[in-house]
């Protein structure tokens, strides 16, 4: 009987597999699978020194591990360095940022499920970000920057 079962193959993207995608505000954003049916969003980022994210409440939990530089929320009093695995539990608020001081660009890799409720500074929701719409912010940053889109992105 073993014979006759497949098992599921598993699917790989090199480093140089895909394309980065650079916004006007120095981020650099690599989308490597989205499972629509989890919620799941799988993405690489680089910030550049001093950069700041929008203060966001996660609808599920988070994995991060930084490879470069560091990085830490405004709320918290740590700073993530490579090699650092961090967790987030659903729920949770922060405003992520990279030290002014830092030598070098920050890069960290996400899974992320559901989304991120984007706030002003009063708490109120002004956008909302999920597999989705990072997804279409990926492929519109690489159209305007002339890259091709990439054919291996893992979606569901």
């Amino acid at each position: 009987m073993l014979d006759m079962m497949v098992a599921p193959t598993a699917q790989h993207i090199g480093e140089d597999d895909l394309p980065w995608a650079y916004g006007p505000d120095g981020i650099g954003l690599k989308v490597l699978q989205i499972k629509e049916s989890e919620g799941l969003w799988v993405i690489k980022n680089q910030f550049p020194p001093g950069y700041s994210v929008q203060t966001h409440k996660h609808t599920g939990q988070v994995f991060a591990y930084t490879s470069a530089g560091a990085w830490g929320y405004k709320e918290s009093d740590f700073l993530n360095r490579a090699g650092s695995f961090l967790y987030e539990p659903a729920g949770s608020i922060h405003t992520l940022y990279t030290p002014d001081d830092n030598t070098e660009t920050t890069e960290v890799f996400f899974a992320i499920w559901g989304a991120n409720l984007n706030m002003d500074a009063e708490g109120n929701i002004e956008s909302i970000t999920d597999g989705q719409t990072v997804l279409m912010g990926y492929y519109f940053l690489l159209e305007e920057q002339g890259t091709p889109r990439p054919d291996n992105v893992l979606l569901d």
